[in-house]
């Protein structure tokens, strides 16, 4: 939001979004802006937390050319990114063919064969509070990797060179705080408003001291700031819902990462793909967030006449080597000096963006330009002369800036910088409670997911009903329980298979949260295990209220509710897998494959096709981690450990032989016969084998039912745990 006037006489008027940029002003406020005096505008947090006694400063826009490092500081920019000789690339241990000139050292082979290919080679510059900087070149010259670089995306153990701000080293933890990145990709959840979308951001990063009140002020100004007004009650939209266009969800995307207000904002490419209204639009905002005390670095690939008198700095990549680092102003110049001229009526980075493709293409490549900048960078400083240095330190510069209200993360004016910016704004049930809330709007709003699984569950329960109504007591009916149940425990286990898709769907929108610790991985996994299990709760009554009573299975009410007991607990085991699968596979196909046969096998060594007492010494080991296992055996104990209830009796025997099909008198012969011989006495009701005698045969003996419930229960909380390893050493978004 933009101010005019001055604040001392009178209060500042706010301008609208649309005023700001040129294409909407009316001629009256481009006659007085032309007159006054431009000022920095007012953070917003300093709106919100009403700092009367701010005093804003003017931005000083002259670009002083300086060659690689941070040799001067200018005393009206507090914040000063420098780098300086940023070094970095990857091992590649095929042979590569030849290519154009790709650094000073190239690409270069060990003995071993190992080619190391140079992605950025001796990158040097700065970037200061109030501008914009922007790094330009082709596709593959190294732009994203240099902001990568900038952002500590990149293993410190690959990258070399330093990053200081205002002279200091720049931790990568106080990077994390006080900084913002902006993916390429526009990562949002679909069915969330653009108001909630970024007052969810807002419960994120803003502290819990700061009001609600406060929290919903700062979204509003937010949304005036970014021209999303008119947009604000829009849901993000999707493939299959419609929503906000291409550059409204840019600026959305922009909004939840400068919520709190960063000192440093990195961008990669934010406007690629859109039109070049909108990308113009987005660029103006980075302005004003730019003037509002930060630092914006972004990768642009082309940027139009308009977007480049946005732009305060810029760098030239080819290959990973600078071949141009100055204001837009220079180029000309520039390029005039190197023996190519730029015409007047061309764009200019357009021109310099083919020069550098044409010499690309050359057999020197831009050897020469290079070494070109790099001569003509040391004459500039020389010509200039500018020694002046800030006096800010970085513990200086940042408390200022707290004192202004900027940072309203929580940051505290302490004697350990350190800790003067919190890593977190909120404690983690803070976390838990908003993750939660947002997960529980966007999923009402997409009830046909749940419906689709509560309608599975339904469905298969009413079949299995109607296949095993009210099944009997007699051997045959035991074996068709124990088909039952052997069915119905892993059917519990394949329906938890739609939980692959949801994190793999949030999984970029988590590594980029938490990439710069908008809450905390322990807050995430335990917010999406607690609203995980009322859903679990209505799909397992579902299944065993529809199977229980229908099928005939014993026990009565207690043996009821064990069976919906068991049924829920595989649900939560079943679940708790398939999310820590999901979080090591990435892709959705290939995640359904490694549940599908993983779940096979389960079911195979679970005791059901083969006893326990059969299963080879060498495969041992896989039935007893079985999921399937004990909840499979947890409801044929609560099925058969009866000792008075009886299975087989003496004619009974012979079902299931060929002795089955004889007559009824003989098989009372037979019975008397082995009467005889045995010493004991058989007839025809005779109880012969017991619940108990079953669970014998089946190699169930081991385990009560009630511990086979907590070891599902545990096996669940036990792949949760798991699942935040996962996130926690395969989220760390930076490259090696």
């Amino acid at each position: 939001m933009s101010f005019v006037g001055d604040s001392r006489n009178s209060p500042a008027k706010p301008l609208t979004t649309d005023d700001d940029l040129p294409l909407f002003n009316n001629s009256k406020q481009m006659e007085l802006q032309k007159y006054q005096k431009p000022t920095v505008s007012p953070t917003l947090a300093e709106l919100l937390m009403h700092v009367d006694d701010a005093q804003s400063s003017p931005v000083d826009h002259r670009v002083v050319e300086l060659g690689y490092g941070c040799s001067s500081l200018p005393s009206s920019n507090p914040f000063v990114l420098c780098f300086n000789d940023l070094t970095y690339g990857i091992k590649i241990r095929k042979k590569m063919g030849s290519i154009p000139f790709s650094g000073k050292k190239g690409d270069e082979m060990n003995a071993n064969g190992v080619n190391t290919k140079i992605l950025l080679n001796e990158i040097s510059g700065e970037a200061r509070e109030g501008e914009i900087m922007a790094v330009l070149g082709a596709s593959g010259s190294g732009k994203s990797t240099l902001i990568d670089a900038l952002a500590s995306r990149i293993a410190k153990d690959s990258l070399k060179g330093t990053l200081t701000l205002n002279g200091e080293v720049l931790e990568s933890r106080l990077l994390r705080v006080i900084s913002a990145y902006v993916m390429q990709d526009d990562l949002l959840f679909p069915m969330l408003t653009v108001e909630e979308t970024l007052m969810f951001s807002a419960e994120f990063r803003l502290p819990r001291s700061l009001s609600k009140t406060k929290k919903k002020a700062r979204v509003q100004a937010l949304i005036d700031q970014l021209g999303l007004r008119n947009a604000a009650k829009t849901v993000i939209g999707d493939e299959g819902h419609r929503g906000v266009s291409g550059g409204e969800r840019r600026r959305v995307s922009i909004g939840t990462d400068i919520i709190h207000d960063p000192i440093v904002l990195f961008l990669d490419e934010p406007t690629s793909g859109l039109d070049s209204t909108s990308a113009f639009m987005v660029v103006k905002v980075l302005q004003r967030i730019a003037q509002s005390g930060s630092i914006v670095i972004m990768s642009i690939h082309q940027p139009s006449y308009r977007i480049l008198n946005l732009l305060d700095r810029l760098i030239f990549l080819s290959h990973g080597n600078t071949v141009y680092g100055g204001s837009p102003e220079m180029l000309p110049s520039f390029f005039a000096e190197f023996g190519h001229p730029i015409p007047d009526n061309e764009n200019k980075t357009e021109f310099a963006l083919d020069l550098i493709r044409e010499l690309e293409e050359t057999p020197g490549g831009t050897r020469g330009l290079v070494e070109f900048n790099k001569s003509w960078q040391a004459r500039k400083n020389q010509r200039t002369g500018f020694s002046m240095k800030s006096n800010l330190s970085l513990k200086d510069a940042i408390s200022a800036s707290i004192s202004k209200g900027k940072l309203v993360s929580g940051a505290t004016n302490d004697s350990n910088l350190t800790s003067s910016v919190p890593t977190f704004a909120n404690p983690f049930w803070i976390e838990m409670i908003v993750i939660a809330k947002r997960s529980m709007l966007n999923s009402r709003r997409m009830p046909e997911l749940f419906g689709i699984r509560l309608g599975a569950v339904v469905v298969t329960g009413i079949i299995l009903a109607t296949m095993f109504w009210k099944l009997d007591n007699s051997p045959k009916g035991v074996q068709e329980r124990l088909g039952f149940f052997a069915f119905a425990m892993s059917t519990t286990f394949y329906t938890c298979a739609e939980a692959i898709p949801v994190f793999l769907q949030e999984r970029y929108i988590f590594m980029r949260e938490t990439a710069y610790n908008a809450y905390r991985r322990s807050s995430y996994v335990l917010a999406h295990s607690l609203i995980s299990i009322p859903s679990l709760i209505i799909l397992s009554m579902a299944f065993a209220a529809i199977t229980f009573w229908a099928v005939g299975l014993a026990g009565g009410l207690p043996g009821f509710f064990f069976f919906f007991s068991t049924i829920f607990a595989s649900f939560w085991a079943g679940s708790s897998f398939v999310t820590f699968l999901s979080g090591v596979v990435s892709h959705v196909m290939l995640g359904f494959t490694v549940v599908v046969a993983i779940l096979a096998y389960f079911l195979l060594f679970s005791g059901f096709f083969i006893s326990r007492d059969r299963i080879p010494p060498y495969w041992i080991w896989f039935h007893y981690i079985s999921l399937v296992k004990y909840p499979y055996e947890a409801v044929l104990q609560n099925e058969f450990d009866y000792g008075t209830k009886c299975f087989v009796r003496g004619v009974q025997m012979f079902d299931n032989t060929p002795l089955g099909s004889v007559p009824l008198s003989l098989k009372l012969r037979l019975l008397q016969s082995m009467s005889g011989v045995l010493g004991v006495n058989i007839t025809g009701s005779t109880c012969v084998t017991t619940g108990r005698d079953l669970l014998e045969q089946q190699g169930i003996t081991d385990i009560n039912k009630w511990n086979c419930l907590w070891i599902i229960i545990a096996w669940g909380f036990f792949f949760r745990i798991l699942f935040y390893f996962t996130l926690l050493l395969g989220s760390k978004n930076k490259r090696k």
